[in-house]
């Protein structure tokens, strides 16, 4: 049985009343460390997080999915984990992100919005003696190889 995929029916079925929840991913590491991460379109709260752990503990246990003793995590994805999918992204409008592109460069800029399949920030670009000018760019999601809210604390 694939326990990841398992994990994320049990807490699909947990969510499946909660349109605002969505799951980022479940992964099984070889430490035994089972690790859910959950987001929301406007954030999760430790009690979701809570209910989710007990829901899927309670099942795999049921089920005995998995053999080993593990460690089950709850969380919702750190700000220092790089977006992964369109609702992460939807939710982070408005806010500076950083880019890894595919050629290796990087660029940063507000993301504005987002199509099927790219992303719309206003990034500064700046040539020498002049000012610098906001400008909007429409980046194709195969162009990014990483993209991270950038945190100011201005």
């Amino acid at each position: 049985m694939d326990i990841e995929k398992r994990v994320s029916e049990l807490v699909e079925e947990k969510i499946a009343d909660r349109p605002d929840l969505f799951v980022v991913s479940v992964k099984m590491l070889p430490n035994g460390k089972l690790v859910i991460l959950v987001d929301g379109d406007k954030g999760i709260g430790i009690a979701d997080c809570v209910a989710i752990s007990r829901h899927v503990g309670f099942h795999l246990e049921e089920e005995n999915v998995i053999e080993t003793a593990y460690n089950l995590e709850v969380s919702s994805p750190g700000i220092d984990l790089p977006l992964t999918m369109p609702r992460q992204f939807v939710k982070n409008v408005g806010r500076t992100l950083a880019l890894k592109m595919a050629d290796g460069s990087k660029r940063e800029g507000t993301l504005t919005g987002l199509t099927e399949d790219a992303i719309v920030i206003e990034e500064t670009k700046k040539e020498k003696g002049e000012k610098a000018e906001q400008i909007e760019s429409v980046i194709p999601m195969g162009q990014i190889t990483e993209t991270k809210v950038v945190i100011s604390f201005k």
